[in-house]
């Protein structure tokens, strides 16, 4: 991958979404930072005091 396709799939360089393959399966995965109250997002995403980060894992056929 080139650093500008890097870029564009990662604009922010968050780092949080990726796909993996498992046994044939293709599979995407994202990251999101919310409020401890799991309502909004977070103020600050690098701070675990105040944030709670949430995992979805889905089937890519299903994107």
């Amino acid at each position: 991958m080139t650093d500008l396709e890097r870029t564009e799939h990662d604009p922010y360089s968050e780092h949080d979404f990726g796909s993996v393959s498992v046994d044939g399966t293709n599979l995407f995965w994202k990251i999101d930072y919310y409020d401890l109250s799991l309502q909004y997002g977070s103020n600050d995403p690098s701070d675990p005091a105040q944030t709670a980060r949430v995992l979805t894992i889905m089937l890519a056929e299903e994107y």
